[in-house]
């Protein structure tokens, strides 16, 4: 079962998949790369890893840096960049998920001296200094999964489940979207295999709450439909290989809710709760830190968010999913 995690985070979503996944599947070996430049991501997302490499033994983790041009199949595309790939293989001993714990720790100094990363001087978002791939998995299964491990120079994408949640910016241009994000992760999709894509759609309390503040800001600025549009256009004649399913609003669309008590929304809503709703809309909406500076000095976006929570009796955001599968050969 081969999975590409299109954005790892802190590892809460792969961590429950890959716990779905040996419910299902308890014997089929597993090969996961999760592409993450976030140094602290990584960390959060190591320390889930220990009780699945105990519950799962037959499982390869690849943890990788690389955009998602390369990172599917951890070759950078630039001749420069292969040239100076960091490749590090942990092989785990052991059979507790305590040994593995202390073993997983003891990669932090690896991390901090190769997951580095610089502002890009084009669009201050942060870049790798040098590309990286980690490699782990049990050093007692190593020869069961001797046709798994990835070989540095040698690696291949062809993955069953392609998750990509939230891959991009909401503010970010159509062409960057399909071009650097949703055409290369279709095209590391294998035979029978499907990309699951998740977005903000907007439309919800987050958005008021951004729009009370700026009014007129919308940063979700391009659908399912578009996306998928433009994917198939890049794609071109190899399209045909591939189903496109935008879905209606019923099954697509979703939402997700801010936990609270019932009493922290319907009496006097605390300070705390007041922040948390404020983070999360300013999070979900994607509020540069330059522009937050200049509404942060009154309490006036407080207000703004106590209006909104109390109006819908909470906090809650709409997100879209979309489908791409490739057909069988």
């Amino acid at each position: 079962m081969r999975v590409f995690d299109a954005g790892i985070g802190d590892g809460t979503v792969l961590t429950r998949v890959m716990r779905a996944m040996h419910n299902r599947f308890q014997s089929m070996p597993f090969y996961i790369v999760g592409k993450e430049i976030s140094l602290e991501d990584v960390r959060l997302a190591l320390e889930k890893m220990p009780d699945r490499f105990f519950e799962h033994p037959a499982t390869v983790l690849v943890l990788t840096n690389m955009n998602y041009m390369d990172a599917p199949w951890l070759v950078p595309q630039s001749l420069t960049e292969a040239t100076s790939l960091v490749w590090h293989e942990v092989a785990l001993s052991g059979k507790t998920s305590h040994e593995f714990e202390e073993q997983v720790t003891g990669l932090q100094p690896f991390l901090a001296e190769n997951w580095r990363t610089t502002p890009s001087r084009k669009s201050g978002n942060p870049v790798y200094d040098r590309p990286a791939v980690m490699v782990i998995y049990r050093e007692d299964h190593r020869f069961l999964l001797d046709q798994i491990i990835p070989k540095r120079g040698a690696g291949r994408a062809d993955f069953d489940l392609v998750m990509a949640s939230q891959p991009f910016r909401a503010r970010a241009s159509l062409d960057f979207k399909v071009k650097r994000v949703l055409t290369p992760l279709s095209r590391a999709i294998g035979p029978g295999g499907r990309l699951l894509s998740i977005h903000s759609h907007g439309n919800d309390p987050g958005q008021e709450i951004i729009q009370g503040v700026w009014p007129g800001e919308n940063p979700f600025i391009h659908d399912r439909h578009q996306l998928l549009k433009a994917v198939k256009s890049e794609l071109g004649s190899t399209a045909r290989n591939y189903n496109f399913n935008t879905y209606s609003d019923a099954r697509s669309l979703f939402r997700y809710q801010m936990h609270s008590l019932p009493s922290e929304v319907t009496e006097s809503i605390g300070t705390s709760t007041l922040f948390a709703a404020w983070n999360a809309a300013i999070y979900v909406g994607q509020i540069e830190d330059a522009r937050l500076e200049g509404v942060i000095g009154d309490r006036r976006y407080l207000d703004v968010t106590r209006d909104v929570v109390r109006k819908h009796g909470g906090l809650w955001f709409w997100d879209e999913s979309y489908v791409i599968s490739r057909r069988q050969d």
